[in-house]
């Protein structure tokens, strides 16, 4: 096992190209993401809304040109995949303009290139030793484990976000309720004492 893991070690490995980030977005407010590519190369965008509001956002994506490739309004999450068909500035935009006073919170995952083979000697017709074959399988596992430990940060941050809002306005309804059970204690209270008091002087009239 010692010797499988150092053998995998040595291999060079060829990882996409890609940018991974969680950001504020504002109300009304939009905020935009640049990135150069050359032609022929396909990119892919992973987007969700962790926390705000409706967990709801506006996005596109332009290319050089100004054109739109992409356009979702108030999505809370989504995935887009494009070949780029010329060089230039590709530009991922994110408003929040619909929100008059909520703020978001997104997560945004850009990935652009293609993978190279884990081997610079791998292709579709070369025979892998058993090495090279469990190298590979490993490769491949521990891209679908790190997939799924940002699908499950990514849940965890969005149900932790609504138990916290949800902790939040039981407080603020709890506080509420004991505030109005106080003032209609006192004023019962009032009450009674102005009953006994009106009994007490319509007495002492009759004496």
């Amino acid at each position: 096992m010692l010797f499988l893991g150092l053998g995998c070690l040595l291999l060079h490995v060829f990882v996409v190209f890609g940018t991974e980030l969680t950001f504020e977005l504002p109300d009304n407010d939009k905020q935009c993401f640049y990135e150069e590519l050359e032609k022929d190369v396909k990119f892919e965008i992973d987007f969700q809304v962790i926390a705000g509001g409706n967990y709801d956002v506006d996005c596109f994506v332009t290319d050089p040109l100004n054109n739109v490739l992409y356009n979702e309004n108030k999505k809370q999450y989504d995935s887009f995949s494009h070949t780029t068909a010329m060089a230039g500035v590709y530009q991922v935009c994110f408003s929040n303009g619909f929100s008059t006073f909520t703020h978001k919170t997104v997560y945004l995952d850009f990935r652009h290139g293609d993978e190279e083979p884990l081997m610079q000697t791998m292709t579709g017709s070369t025979a892998l030793t058993q090495l090279e074959s469990s190298c590979v399988s490993i490769h491949e596992i521990l891209k679908v484990v790190a997939d799924s430990q940002t699908w499950y940060r990514l849940r965890e941050a969005h149900d932790r976000t609504k138990a916290e809002h949800l902790l939040e306005r039981v407080t603020y309804w709890s506080i509420g309720e004991t505030v109005l059970l106080f003032v209609i204690g006192i004023g019962q209270v009032m009450l009674l004492r102005s009953f006994f008091s009106e009994k007490k002087g319509s007495v002492a009239a009759a004496t």
